[in-house]
């Protein structure tokens, strides 16, 4: 070696030469070494075992298991383990054993040894390599089920095979208030996933949402939700109209609005008109009758722990969404707002409406006051005036919405529980009662 070359690192034992993989430097996408990088091994040609242990679950048997390895000198490549009702399965991924005199066999002997003592059972098996890669199009596939049956997992799970889509992992979210599972799935677009699994949902009844796999579903800052019958389970303008005295009439225009004989605004405005003369102080008297969706309060305290932002839009009235900002600690809000002159309701709004293009634009806005790209977004809405801003955001929830809501969002929640929506972003229900343990 000359003196201007820098000594080269050592193999790695067992394994070929760290720095090198297949004759050629271990490079990065952009065809460059880095200054300071260290080489990845590789072990695609390298003998490898796989070391399987069950049985009951007590503390020290991981400890102990590669305790018991390390005296043959293996790497680990790859390492899983899972405890389901305190029964424990390990696997461990090692390099075959290099240690001086050693062999394959006598790490066996050792292990099944080691398991016997402890009345665990032992399953080793030789080959070569790593896991295999995984393929492209990799999503999360959650799924809710209230309860969830073995017929509806082996249908989702049937459905997910017929894409071509390879599960590559299955773990528990949550046990209640629904029972929320998520496969990890690659091999298949994410679109394509999401379509089939749509049909398969409706089908046997479970709640199913498909989201691409990588940091963007973890970076996802910001949730917008509706009010009406989402964030809360009434209609405010019922709720005024209870004390105005005209609930029939509020009633037969939202009629018209559904049969498409008025759109939103028209409809708005004849609602509006028949609480003329409504004292102001009817005001208080709603807002403490508004009723919050089950689920609601912990969704929301969950998110802000974490570090989201939230927002709610309404075609309903500032006048109470401004209430529920101060009262759940809301980063955004915005609604109608109901005219008062000389303390009585004029019959009137005042500014611009909040319609469905509204909540899409209102959506957009707080996402640039967040400093929040819009693939990063979240929409949870019941309504068809809801629908421009469910896929105008990153991820649409239509929660416990109508058919045609349903049908054009991303993804469906049918559960009368708000907070299920943190499965849909990953978030376990363990993380949520951990963040219930934080000091505000």
């Amino acid at each position: 070696m000359s003196a201007s070359q820098p000594p080269q690192p050592s193999p790695s034992p067992g394994l070929p030469d760290s720095s090198r993989v297949g004759g050629e430097p271990q490079r990065h996408s952009d065809d460059s070494l880095r200054e300071g990088d260290v080489p990845v091994p590789s072990v695609d040609d390298a003998p490898t075992l796989l070391v399987k242990i069950f049985g009951k679950d007590r503390p020290g048997i991981t400890a102990g298991l590669f305790d018991t390895l390390a005296a043959y000198s293996v790497d680990v490549v790859d390492i899983e383990q899972v405890v389901t009702r305190g029964r424990i399965v390990l696997c461990a991924l090692v390099t075959s054993p290099v240690a001086g005199g050693t062999t394959e066999g006598d790490l066996r002997a050792t292990v099944h040894s080691w398991a016997d003592s402890l009345k665990l059972q032992a399953e080793i098996i030789s080959g070569t390599g790593d896991n295999r890669p995984r393929g492209y199009g990799r999503s999360h596939v959650t799924v809710l089920g209230h309860p969830l049956t073995a017929e509806s997992t082996a249908a989702i799970a049937a459905r997910i095979t017929s894409t071509g889509g390879n599960i590559d992992r299955i773990f528990r979210l949550a046990k209640y208030p629904v029972t929320a599972v998520e496969f990890a799935v690659s091999g298949t677009g994410t679109g394509e996933l999401r379509t089939a699994l749509a049909t398969a949902a409706a089908e046997i009844g479970v709640d199913v949402a498909v989201v691409s796999a990588g940091l963007s579903r973890r970076a996802q800052r910001l949730v917008v939700m509706d009010v009406d019958s989402t964030l809360i389970q009434d209609e405010v303008i019922e709720l005024f109209a209870a004390h105005a005295g005209c609930e029939d009439k509020v009633a037969e225009v939202t009629e018209q609005a559904m049969r498409g004989e008025l759109d939103f605004e028209q409809s708005l405005h004849a609602r509006v008109a028949l609480l003329a003369g409504l004292d102001v102080s009817v005001v208080d008297k709603v807002r403490a009758e508004v009723r919050l969706t089950p689920g609601a309060r912990t969704l929301i305290r969950t998110l802000k722990r974490l570090g989201y932002q939230v927002g709610v839009v309404s075609g309903g009235f500032t006048q109470v969404t401004d209430d529920l900002k101060e009262r759940l600690g809301l980063d955004f809000a915005s609604a109608n707002t109901l005219e008062v002159v000389d303390g009585k309701l004029t019959g009137r709004v005042v500014g611009d409406v909040v319609d469905r293009a509204g909540k899409a634009r209102l959506l957009r806005s707080f996402a640039e006051q967040a400093g929040v790209p819009l693939a990063q977004t979240v929409a949870i809405g019941d309504g068809a005036n809801d629908l421009d801003m469910l896929n105008t955001a990153g991820l649409g929830v239509a929660f416990n919405a109508k058919p045609v809501v349903r049908e054009a969002a991303h993804t469906a929640v049918n559960v009368p529980f708000l907070d299920t929506v943190l499965y849909l972003l990953g978030i376990t229900r363990e993380e949520v009662e951990a963040a219930d343990g934080l000091v505000d």
